[in-house]
This record gives structure tokens, C-alpha cells and sequence, in this order.
């Protein structure tokens, strides 16, 4: 499975992407829609996305960085400011985080726009991201199978 189409992210990957934004052939806005729009195509599939961002914005630390404008998620064992973080467990009532956590900080330094969070095992302790009462991570190469662990949702969107 897959979800290429001929959009602003054309076959780049975040190397050439990042090139593309900063030369100006492709807008931040644009990156981020058409990214999230791929996802979304396979999403009911793959069950790899926790939360999405309502506005994903580019980060306010670098937008220049090495990886500036260019769309990306991050799992949903780490703050992002304004999403809430599960840990991947039903354990935890999520609310919004209040400030990112230092590897968000870190991570967002480097220019990506946060468009949501991945699905992982319950506190990314099993090599399966599979649940009791949810659909698990679907491997895109054969549905059938998992994604795997701890990373499930991001290696599902990878």
C-alpha cells in the first residue's frame, strides 16, 4: 500500500524536501497539506496515526533549520505542545501538553512541522503495536501483518 501522488512532495524525501522549501518551489502550507492529506488516504488502513494536529504549524524554534517546513510526525511518548500524550496506553486520560518535552525542543530545532502523533505499544514496552480494544498498526507491505514495536505508527508511515 501506499498513498504517492503527484502533489508538493513529489518523490522527495525529507533531504530533498527541505531543499525544495528553501529554494522556494515548494510552500511550508503546502508540504504540510499534502502530506497530511497521504496520510489520511491510508489511514482507516494503517491505524498508525494517534492524533492529528488540528493546525499544523512549522516550527517556531528554526523554521530555517536543516529540516525547514518539511512534515512529520512524532510518537506519542514524548510532549508536543497543545497534543496530548497517551503513551499508548488506556491508562491515561490524555489531555493537551502544556510545553513540549526536551527531545520535542530538540527535535523541532531542526525546522520539522509536527503533524501529529503515531500509535505505539502500551509505554513502548512490546515489539507489537497491537491492543486489546483497538485495531493494531498495520504493516503497509501486507495488512495482515503488524507494523512491529515499539515504533509501529511511524514505521507504518515510513
Amino acid at each position: 500500500m501506499h498513498a504517492f501522488r503527484d502533489d508538493a512532495l513529489g518523490e522527495h524525501d525529507a533531504v530533498g524536501l527541505a531543499d525544495a522549501i528553501r529554494r522556494g518551489e515548494v510552500g511550508a502550507a503546502e508540504a504540510a497539506r499534502d502530506a497530511a492529506e497521504r496520510v489520511r488516504a491510508v489511514e482507516d488502513r494503517l491505524h498508525a496515526v494517534q492524533t492529528h494536529a488540528d493546525t499544523p504549524a512549522p516550527s517556531a524554534a528554526r523554521p530555517d533549520g536543516a529540516f525547514g517546513g518539511v512534515p512529520t510526525f512524532v510518537k506519542d511518548n514524548t510532549d508536543r505542545r497543545g497534543l496530548p500524550t497517551g503513551h499508548g496506553s488506556a491508562a491515561f486520560t490524555p489531555a493537551p501538553a502544556r510545553r513540549d518535552a526536551p527531545f520535542t525542543r530538540q527535535f523541532l530545532s531542526t525546522g520539522f512541522t509536527v503533524l501529529g502523533k503515531t500509535r505505539l505499544p502500551e509505554f513502548g514496552f512490546s515489539p507489537s503495536t497491537e491492543f486489546e480494544r483497538a485495531e493494531p498498526v498495520r504493516n503497509p507491505w501486507n495488512t495482515g501483518h503488524s507494523a512491529g514495536g515499539s515504533s509501529g505508527g511511524s514505521a507504518a508511515l515510513v
